[in-house]
């Protein structure tokens, strides 16, 4: 599976579904994710904005986020480049899941990703990933 940024994000903000993916199914069960350095990068300038310091302990919390991530990824690198979505920093998550012949690709954005799967991959909502894969 590829966790998308904005699924870390909230996995840091609250305690909801993204919550329960990130820290019940993938750290808590060791579920492998798959990962780039494109998307290590990605993750780290994300969760290190300025506009999320708003948010209690969210660069502590991100700090140890990251390396527990680390530990339970699989890594890969890309060797597609697409231009299938507008924003051109979600087709690296398609670049990865392709690369990986991922099953998933857990995102919480539907701006971008408007379709339901690419290749055989699903595109799936934490909602939908927790209920269905991880109770």
């Amino acid at each position: 599976m590829v966790l998308d940024t904005n699924v870390l994000v909230s996995a840091l903000i609250s305690t909801g579904l993204p919550n329960k993916v990130v820290f019940d199914c993938v750290i808590g069960r060791n579920i492998p994710i798959c990962l780039s350095q494109a998307i290590l990068d990605e993750y780290e300038n994300v969760l290190m904005r300025p506009k999320f310091a708003k948010f209690s302990n969210f660069r502590t919390n991100a700090k140890r986020l990251l390396p527990k991530l680390v530990r339970v990824a699989e890594f890969y690198e890309p060797v597609i480049k697409l231009d299938f979505i507008k924003d051109e920093s979600d087709n690296r998550f398609l670049e990865l899941a392709v690369s990986a012949k991922a099953n998933f690709i857990i995102t919480g954005n539907t701006n971008d990703f408007t379709f339901p799967e690419y290749e055989g991959i699903q595109i799936v909502s934490p909602k939908f990933f927790y209920e269905n894969y991880c109770q």
